[in-house]
This record gives C-alpha cells, sequence and structure tokens, in this order.
C-alpha cells in the first residue's frame, strides 16, 4: 500500500523533489494513463499546502476534455486557445499565473481559484497529450520554485507513460 508522507521540508525544492520521488515509486510499472493520472492528482492534491484543484485535461485531437482531478467538479471542455490551460496546450509553454483575474480569457472553472499553474505534457514525438493544471484560492500562491517543481513532476509523469 502506498502512504503519502507528511512532513516539513525546509524549502519547496526540497518538498519537490521528495514528492517527485513518490510520484516515481507510484507510477512505476503501472503502464495506464487514467491510474495514473488518477493517483498522482491524489498524491499532489494532498502533499502540498494551498490547493483547491489538481488534474489532467487531456487532448483528444480537437479540444482539452477534463481527466483524473482533486477538488470540486470542473469545466468539461476547453478549446486550445481559451484560458490558462487552452494557452498552455497551446504555445506548449508552462503558464503561471498569479492573480486569475488580471489573466485576459480566464475561464472561472471555480470561483475560489485566484492563482494557477499549468504545465503542458508534451509526448517524445511532439503530440500534445494534455495539460496538468493546479488551482489555489491563494493569490500569488506559485512561484518559479512551483514552476520548476511541477515541471520536475511532469517530467515523471511522462516518463512512466513512456516507460
Amino acid at each position: 500500500m502506498f502512504e503519502v508522507k507528511t512532513q516539513a521540508y525546509a524549502n519547496k525544492r526540497e518538498h519537490y523533489a521528495d514528492l517527485a520521488q513518490q510520484a516515481q515509486g507510484l507510477l512505476h510499472g503501472e503502464p495506464s494513463l487514467i491510474a495514473n493520472a488518477a493517483n498522482f492528482s491524489a498524491l499532489v492534491f494532498h502533499s502540498l499546502p494551498g490547493l483547491n484543484w489538481c488534474g489532467f485535461y487531456l487532448y483528444d485531437g480537437t479540444e482539452l476534455v477534463v481527466g483524473p482531478f482533486q477538488g470540486k467538479p470542473a469545466c468539461i471542455r476547453i478549446a486550445l486557445g481559451k484560458g490558462v490551460c487552452g494557452a498552455a496546450a497551446q504555445t506548449r509553454q508552462t503558464q503561471l499565473v498569479r492573480d486569475v483575474n488580471a489573466f485576459d480569457g480566464h475561464i472561472a472553472c471555480d470561483a475560489a481559484s485566484q492563482s494557477e499553474i499549468v504545465v503542458p505534457l508534451v509526448r517524445a514525438d511532439g503530440s500534445l497529450l494534455g495539460v496538468w493544471d493546479v488551482d489555489s484560492p491563494h493569490v500569488a500562491r506559485f512561484d518559479a520554485e512551483d514552476r520548476a517543481g511541477m515541471e520536475a513532476l511532469c517530467a515523471v509523469f511522462m516518463e512512466a507513460l513512456a516507460a
């Protein structure tokens, strides 16, 4: 049985490194996208403070469709280029939004969300799998360390799928 470790960390970098190690162990040997996405979402949601939603939007060839997540019910479909998730998918660049109210075209699936980080998930062949989306009810919850940590976590997720 897998158990989420709860402990104090000296800094965010240390916390994300430990979380990446936990994710590697959790996902090791499991080829199912859905199973891995569900467990990955639960791991992150219950390990990082100040989150109200985290999960996946998977690209179906036309648009992003909600996948496994933790949090309140979410928007089901997001067009490429629309909102923070659509921007990350279209540009293939991580979107770090300190205040979603200042993001032109933000899609408010949960009015409580005040900041957001979205990491595009791109396969080795360059095709888009989807995006990893994390929301917080706190303005400026995410910073450059969170960007690096989330990108490292997503790399672990993508590596597990490729194995």
